[in-house]
């Protein structure tokens, strides 16, 4: 596959687990006309030594692309691990203070931290994963930030190409791409389909370009964009709204597991750790430090007990959750994956989600109920506590979850909708219903979706709740997101990627299509930065 863009280039690939998968194959076709390298971010993956979990990963890499430069953080752990046997805080705060002097245009340092979780266990119920000292994060800050300057310098790279923003390595590599007047392209997902475009700060914010393109498409008339309008008009009309991305997924999960298949699953895990830690002989990394290589005995409580009580959960009468009462006014507010990059990364103050329902919920006017909806993915992984401290609030009911097996009757019925940055706010906004979001995503543009950035703005955005006549601008943010991006199947790009390297399918026709959208995806991109449109 040969690009028509990206020819005698310097091309650096961001890579971390399933997310780097399909950009093996970008690099062994673009590596024939430019020079191209990889970095993996992740810990563990670049530390371990051969096995399960990253064969098809880094080792996919080293075995088969040798020609591609790799870069890894492995060097950078050891270092970790060594500074805190010599030193109880062996952090260069002169060099920190000087870093957030200058690498901060996006985010401080300690907002920077919040993309991962390995540096957020307090704000989530992962324990597999332990809590972070102070001098832990600001000498891994420290690393990384050496490590980073230590790459660009050495490699030069003309872009830098990415499928994700989690991590803290992002975060820095976006700070200082920009810096350094480097374009760094990863995801933003629009929620109109399949589209996806181009972001140039991690995701983080509304790219100053996308804002322009939608701005444009407002002066346009209904019959300029007759399809975006046909399409909003559609989806009112539908009985099911979920995007087909999120077919198959536990997402769209409304059924319990069954008691063999969770049996199942706890034998696969088994063998999978059994191969990491001791086929492998990873175990001696584990021992070293909790916060780069979480131990496996946590890792696999935390899975029996998440499909135990996710199985409780859905049965109806749980004692955690309650059904809709017909007829009651209510908000709706449906909770996140947490800990996720649309929340972690993209609304970095509004992680506590308890925190959040107790706000909302003074700022509702008397009579009214907010209905709180747990994610279909965190079922069983959020502290039981969580759902009695949020129901002991009066006018709060946390509501069944598979009470309906979409999420359209939840918006059709509520008031209005108040989330962080989820799919729900872009949902009610093209069946014309208004929302409330705590982060600045795309979608948040179109008309009828407030953007709170104080608590003591909630009582006047819940009052305006309603319906609002928003269908011509919503139109043109669907006529943004398709000039601004392409349609592309990650997921599927991941899954065949895996079925490919493990020798269970052969690399086809179809599977090429979608690594060319892929390619496209990045080269609308990069045109748009050389044409001067991005900064």
């Amino acid at each position: 596959m040969r690009s028509k863009v990206f020819k005698n280039k310097r091309i650096l690939f961001v890579c971390r687990e399933t997310y780097s998968k399909p950009l093996w194959f970008l690099a062994r076709d673009l590596k024939e006309e430019n020079e191209v390298a990889a970095f993996y971010i992740m810990s563990s993956e670049s530390k371990f030594n051969k096995c399960y979990y990253n064969e098809h990963t880094i080792f996919e890499f080293r075995e088969k692309l040798p020609d591609v430069k790799l870069y890894d953080v492995a060097d950078i752990c050891d270092k970790f691990v060594e500074g805190f046997e010599k030193s109880k805080s062996p952090a260069d705060m002169e060099f920190l203070t000087k870093i957030e002097a200058e690498y901060s245009h996006f985010k401080t340092l300690n907002l920077q931290l919040m993309s991962s979780q390995e540096n957020t266990r307090h704000y989530h119920w992962r324990d597999y994963w332990s809590l972070t000292t102070d001098e832990e994060n600001n000498y891994w800050l420290e690393l990384n930030y050496k490590k980073i300057f230590e790459i660009l310098d050495d490699f030069k790279p003309d872009l830098i190409l990415d499928l994700d923003n989690a991590e803290l390595q992002r975060t820095i590599l976006c700070e200082v791409a920009y810096k350094r007047n480097i374009p760094y392209m990863t995801v933003e997902y629009g929620k109109y389909g399949y589209y996806k475009y181009p972001s140039f700060q991690n995701s983080y914010g509304i790219d100053p370009y996308f804002r322009k393109i939608y701005e444009d498409k407002l002066v346009l008339t209904d019959d300029e964009m007759q399809d975006s309008i046909d399409y909003i008009k559609d989806f009112r009309s539908k009985s099911d709204i979920m995007n087909p991305e999120f077919a198959g997924s536990v997402t769209a999960q409304y059924e319990r597991d069954s008691l063999v298949w969770i049996m199942r699953v706890m034998r696969g895990k088994w063998n999978y750790f059994w191969n990491q830690d001791y086929t492998a002989g990873n175990i001696k990394f584990k021992k070293k430090s909790r916060m780069l290589y979480a131990p496996s005995k946590p890792y696999l409580k935390h899975y029996w007990d998440t499909m135990m009580r996710k199985r409780k959960f859905l049965v109806p009468d749980n004692g955690y959750f309650e059904p809709p009462v017909e007829g009651e006014t209510y908000v709706y507010m449906p909770l996140h994956l947490i800990p996720e990059s649309s929340v972690f990364v993209k609304a970095s103050f509004y992680v506590d989600e308890l925190n959040l329902i107790e706000q909302v919920s003074k700022a509702l006017p008397v009579g009214w109920k907010l209905y709180v909806k747990e994610h279909q993915a965190m079922l069983g992984e959020r502290d039981p506590e969580f759902y009695k401290k949020a129901s002991e609030i009066a006018n709060v009911r946390v509501v069944q979850v598979n009470y309906y097996s979409d999420p359209k009757p939840w918006i059709v019925k509520a008031k209005g909708i108040v989330t962080i940055t989820g799919t729900a706010a872009y949902e009610a906004a093209l069946m014309g219903k208004r929302s409330i979001v705590f982060g600045d995503v795309p979608f948040s543009l179109i008309d009828g979706i407030t953007r709170i950035r104080s608590f003591e703005d909630l009582g006047e955005a819940i009052r305006n709740f309603g319906s609002v006549d928003n269908i011509h601008s919503a139109a043109a943010y669907l006529e943004a997101v398709k000039e601004a991006g392409c349609e592309m199947r990650i997921f599927e790009l991941m899954d065949g990627a895996e079925e490919i390297f493990a020798g269970r399918k052969k690399e086809d026709a179809e599977y090429d299509k979608m690594l060319a959208e892929l390619l496209s995806f990045y080269e609308k991109g990069y045109s748009r930065w050389l044409a001067g449109e991005v900064r």
